[in-house]
């Protein structure tokens, strides 16, 4: 097989590697992100018995995966900040406290998710 058709394999599993040494590093240094794994473990299956069908499922399980995704770019940001030095300066905050807001954001749309659907389930 030539070279040039194994660079996209290449590509996929150099990709995955440096993927999985991201969650190594998040999981080993964010609490946050461990919390919100050990919270998606109880979500799953509250939204798989309480989801009335898939796309409510998908919702549900969903918009916790995005605080995820959102608390992963948040920590990015937060080592970024952290690397280019630490001495307090305007933008430096600005960028971590922005990090924060977009996490507390995606908590605030996960839960008015799960709120609108718990008011049909029990309302």
């Amino acid at each position: 097989m030539a070279k040039a058709a194994l660079e996209p394999l290449a590509r996929i599993v150099n990709a995955t590697r440096y993927s999985l040494n991201g969650w190594r590093a998040g999981w080993r240094t964010q609490p946050a992100l461990r919390y919100e794994c050990y919270a998606l473990l109880r979500i799953v299956p509250l939204a798989w018995h309480f989801g009335a069908n898939g796309v409510e499922r998908a919702v549900l399980i969903g918009s916790w995966l995005l605080v995820i995704v959102v608390e992963l770019i948040n920590s990015a940001i937060e080592s970024i900040v952290d690397r280019i030095g630490s001495e307090c300066h305007e933008l430096s905050g600005r960028a971590k406290d922005l990090g924060s807001a977009a996490v507390f954001s995606a908590i605030v749309l996960a839960a008015t998710v799960w709120s609108i659907l718990a008011f049909r389930w029990f309302g």
